[in-house]
């Protein structure tokens, strides 16, 4: 810490986890933070998530990891399946780095650690407090999601596109000990599940069809259109989707990363910088180790937009190649007919024969650190 963010008044659009977590960074260097959210109280929007190491170093150093040990549970990696249920190929991602911490976690518990721990380092946590327009401030940071005024006032307007893929989204009760993350891949469709702690399971599904979905977590469906579009999968996902008492639906729609992400006084983060589809698992990620990286830009370089640009620099090469990953399995998943039998006995030989060659793959991913990608 060099000092630079001392008494530095800093207001935040956004109590979500890229939010939370950049105004803890920020209070702990010294800055004074308000954090401005709309709702009215940190609800249970939302459900699973997971956090892999690169997200981990940051918690860890925000002396967060026991805290979070506590409401999440352990992967030890992710096992691929095709939609009968048979093993297509293993990736043990825990046991290529050990001590590295894989966790699954509700998004409302995560949420409450990091605003549990943004209070009791002085940040004001400002709920209710809806965004007509833009409050003055020597710095405003957007981590205000796909939708942020702040983007928009940075870029101007934007038109994402319908990717003509549609998911669901649900927990179910469920005590059976899993420590992997499983997916289901169809000709079209895939189908994810894994544990979180306290007993429950999330189940994401995804379906390429026509129909129009608004984007957005809070759309509600009937479980039962669920259920129908996934009755030719086998395994334990009909016993799993027999249990979905609520659902909910969205479109996925492909962002554009943003252009700019500052100018003197603005700086955007997370969802607000750079939308991603929701098949590497990196989308809170990326937010968690952006809000590192801001903080350690603007402590490290006194001149704020100077700070700001070496945050950009720093972070746009490297959302950009997880968006494009992301963009990649979802094709992936969805493949049909010939490519799909070719496809999947490439990765079940890969799987048996060289899985250390298959995992290598997102090594890029899941060993970098954010606490060693220092500003200079």
């Amino acid at each position: 810490m060099t000092g630079s963010l001392q008494g530095r008044d800093i207001t935040i659009i956004g109590a979500g986890i890229g939010g939370l977590t950049a105004a803890l960074a920020l209070a702990r260097r010294g800055a004074s933070i308000i954090v401005m959210e709309q709702a009215t109280a940190l609800t249970e929007i939302g459900a699973g998530l997971q956090i892999s190491p690169n997200a981990g170093h940051v918690l860890d150093a925000l002396g967060l990891g026991p805290a979070l040990d506590a409401v999440s549970a352990r992967s030890d990696g992710v096992v691929l399946h095709d939609m009968a249920g048979r093993q297509v190929a293993a990736l043990p991602l825990a046991r290529r780095r050990p001590g590295a911490a894989f966790r699954m976690v509700h998004r409302a518990r995560l949420v409450e650690v990091l605003a549990d721990a943004a209070r009791a380092a002085g940040v004001t946590l400002r709920l209710g407090a809806r965004v007509e327009s833009l409050p003055e401030a020597e710095l405003l940071i957007g981590a205000d999601g796909l939708h942020s005024a702040v983007r928009a006032r940075l870029n101007g307007a934007e038109q994402p596109f319908f990717t003509g893929q549609t998911a669901w989204r649900g927990l179910i009760v469920d005590d059976q000990p899993d420590t992997m993350a499983r997916v289901f891949m169809g000709p079209g469709q895939h189908f994810v599940s894994y544990r979180l702690a306290g007993g429950l399971r999330n189940l994401v599904a995804v379906q390429e069809r026509a129909a129009w979905t608004a984007e957005g977590w809070s759309h509600e469906d009937d479980p039962a259109h669920l259920r129908a579009a996934f009755a030719g999968f086998g395994g334990p996902v009909p016993g799993w989707l027999d249990q979905v008492q609520r659902v909910g639906i969205w479109g996925l729609f492909r962002h554009d990363v943003a252009a700019r992400w500052h100018d003197a006084r603005l700086a955007i983060l997370g969802d607000a910088a750079h939308p991603t589809l929701p098949f590497m698992a990196q989308g809170a990620v990326m937010a968690i180790e952006d809000a590192w990286i801001l903080a350690a830009c603007l402590d490290a370089i006194s001149d704020q937009q100077t700070a700001l640009a070496r945050y950009q620099e720093i972070r746009a090469p490297r959302v950009r190649r997880i968006v494009a990953a992301a963009n990649g399995n979802a094709r992936n998943y969805h493949l049909r007919g010939p490519a799909r039998v070719i496809g999947h006995a490439g990765l079940r030989s890969l799987s048996r024969l060289s899985p250390a060659l298959l995992m290598r793959r997102f090594d890029w991913i899941y060993d970098y650190d954010p606490l060693a990608d220092t500003p200079r």
